[in-house]
């Protein structure tokens, strides 16, 4: 009962502190391709536009803005790590396979706001939406 008892006074100082981001701090959606675009053409002042194919596939034709960090780097997971985890991101990939496996990374490492694009950049560039080169 007293290992409890400390257990939980553990846990209050710890919520109190705030020091972790919990589930119900985060918005972490999978969107189509136009709710996508009205979040970037809202431009909140933080956003991030974040492109996880590799650097020959991020060359070509990607959305306005984005920033490249490979999905399939060893270190994939320590360079969202370095992010700025209050930002709001809008992430994708060639066709949603990689930002499927990206996504529960970024939940446990406590990002707050993501908008992953449903079927990526080919359902992205299907629906006309604007790309940069």
């Amino acid at each position: 009962m007293k290992r409890l008892t400390v257990l939980i006074a553990i846990g209050v100082v710890a919520a109190a502190c705030g020091g972790t981001t919990t589930a119900a701090d985060q918005d972490i959606q999978l969107v189509p391709p136009g709710a996508a675009f009205q979040v970037l053409d809202e431009q909140p002042a933080n956003l991030v536009v974040l492109d996880i194919r590799t650097p020959d596939e991020f060359a070509g034709p990607r959305l306005p803005n984005a920033v490249n960090v490979d999905f399939y780097d060893a270190d994939f997971a320590d360079q969202l790590d370095e992010l700025d985890k209050t930002a709001t991101y809008v992430v994708y990939c060639r066709s949603g396979n990689r930002t499927s496996q990206a996504i529960p990374i970024m939940r446990d490492l406590g990002f707050e706001s993501v908008y992953e694009v449903d079927g990526g950049i080919v359902n992205w560039a299907e629906q006309a939406f604007p790309l940069e080169q």
